[in-house]
């Protein structure tokens, strides 16, 4: 695991970088999607609740188009969906305690699971890898967040 300013990037994930969402490939064709160290940052660093559109459950979800919200003291919007693809459930533990997507943003603080509609096509479109974590690097010293 890289880190990055302060903040914690995975280099086997797959990041939609503008957006501070993740993804991650897992058994039978589901990817494990959820919001990056910086989004907890950003979001001022305690959440009140991250609640995915129980309508959105079952239905298919496009590329950077909002699968749950996110509220915090300082922020309530969206949490994009990396990828398009059917969105198959929502991460429960979040219900209880929202803080996990930011005290464990890439383990018990997934946000949702989805069955890709185009994995092979859209991941090219996500930064992966040291490639990946270089080019969040830059965002990040470009815009001049840290997680620290």
């Amino acid at each position: 695991m890289a880190n990055v300013r302060g903040c914690n990037l995975p280099d086997d994930l797959y990041y939609l970088i503008e957006k501070h969402v993740w993804a991650k490939p897992m058994e039978g064709g589901v990817i494990r999607v959820g919001i990056t160290a910086v989004a907890g940052k950003l979001s001022g660093g305690k959440l009140a609740a991250i609640t995915v559109k129980a309508k959105n459950i079952g239905q298919e979800v496009k590329q950077a188009k909002s699968i749950a919200t996110v509220e915090s003291s300082k922020f309530v919007g969206p949490v994009p969906a990396p990828i398009s693809g059917v969105l198959l459930r929502a991460n429960e533990k979040l219900a209880a305690d929202p803080n996990l997507a930011v005290s464990d943003p890439y383990g018990e603080g997934w946000v949702a699971e989805m069955q890709a509609t185009d994995w092979d096509g859209e991941k090219g479109s996500l930064a992966s890898g040291a490639e990946g974590v270089a080019a969040y690097q830059a965002k990040l010293e470009a815009e001049n967040i840290s997680c620290s």
